[in-house]
């Protein structure tokens, strides 16, 4: 499927805890300009009125008729019946709501609803870093191709998604690929939000820092101390970004263990990846030990961290050679050392949930 020659166009929603964006999707690319509106998350009446209105909205901007309509929406939820559950940050939703028939019956049109770290990964999938690096493979002459992607998305909280082969995992009961609910091997009775997450960051400056500082503290403003020389509070900082690198780097390791894929990295924590990378590499590179203490890799594959571009140059190396086949004069190419990549999201996460969505719509219709 070639989401950027499709003519059809699918009607959008990023839905924040404030606001709502509405907008329109064709060929991968937005065909309106977004319309924002309150999103009164408190107000049932007025949340479920305002969606339906923002949609219309766009609509009334469209020289074609929408073939569906594609979002993301937090849980927890029954996203493939579009039921939305008890959620904390919507009151709105509280004793769940069936979204999606209610939009169906309003548009006439399909509407699917997913989670947004399973639309990141899927639009990092099929229009993202996926697409990219078999290209780059290609044009290094390297016959390897990747087909599986895992997408985790960086903030305030942890989420991810995991596609397979242009499948996305979405699990019987539409919560599969839950990382944040994974175990931490640093803090074993915490899951593994509680490591990798903005608050994470945040707790554990605060409980290096000499200084005093406001407990609701930015990440961006931890960032700026770790970057200057002459902060008192300059490790504290980066000690912090260390730990969120090296728990996500732990529960990283165990999802590539499960998909053996490229993994991909979007959110507003990836701007500050120069401060936990090397944590989170050191990690995935770190040894095991079985109980007659012999030492193993963690991992079976080798990853390389391509926002680097020596280690992205090294990375599309064709290290295959070719072997005899045994009892004929021919042979055939056995790649000896498996690879993969990590990296973080060029097209942002937004954008790259955006055209998950888009892309979702239609490879279910």
């Amino acid at each position: 499927m070639d989401i950027w020659r499709d003519e059809r166009v699918v009607l959008t929603l990023d839905a924040g805890r404030t606001n709502f964006v509405f907008s329109a999707m064709k060929g991968g690319e937005e065909v309106v300009v977004p319309m924002t509106q309150a999103s009164h998350a408190d107000k049932p009446d007025l949340c479920l009125r305002g969606i339906t209105d923002g949609f219309e909205g766009v609509l009334k901007s469209l020289r074609e008729k929408p073939v569906a309509i594609s979002f993301a929406f937090p849980g927890p939820a029954d996203y493939r019946r579009g039921i939305i559950g008890d959620l904390l940050n919507f009151p709105a939703f509280r004793g769940s709501v069936a979204l999606g028939p209610m939009l169906e019956a309003h548009f006439q049109i399909p509407v699917f609803i997913n989670n947004d770290g399973d639309l990141f990964a899927y639009g990092e999938a099929l229009g993202g870093v996926l697409p990219e690096i078999n290209s780059r493979l290609e044009k290094a002459q390297n016959p390897k191709r990747y087909k599986n992607l895992i997408g985790l998305t960086l903030g305030t909280g942890f989420g991810g998604g995991l596609v397979h082969d242009g499948i996305l995992l979405v699990g019987d009961n539409s919560i599969a690929t839950e990382v944040w609910l994974t175990s931490s091997r640093l803090f074993p009775d915490r899951f593994a939000e509680e490591g990798i997450s903005a608050r994470a960051i945040q707790r554990v400056f605060l409980e290096q820092a000499s200084r005093d500082y406001a407990t609701d503290i930015r990440t961006k403003a931890i960032y700026d101390i770790a970057t200057e020389a002459d902060n008192p509070d300059r490790d504290a900082a980066r000690r912090a970004f260390a730990e969120f690198g090296r728990c996500l780097g732990d529960s990283l390791a165990n999802l590539l263990t499960i998909a053996d894929g490229i993994a991909v990295m979007g959110g507003g924590l990836t701007g500050a990846c120069e401060w936990y990378m090397p944590a989170l590499m050191r990690e995935l590179n770190a040894p095991y030990r079985t109980a007659d203490g012999k030492v193993l890799p963690r991992l079976a594959q080798r990853v390389y961290n391509i926002d680097d571009t020596d280690q992205f140059r090294e990375f599309l190396t064709d290290r295959s050679k070719a072997i005899r086949i045994p009892g004929t004069d021919k042979t055939v190419k056995y790649d000896l050392e498996p690879v993969l990549a990590l990296c973080s999201s060029q097209l942002g996460a937004s954008k790259a949930i955006a055209i998950g969505a888009y892309a979702f719509a239609l490879k279910n219709l």
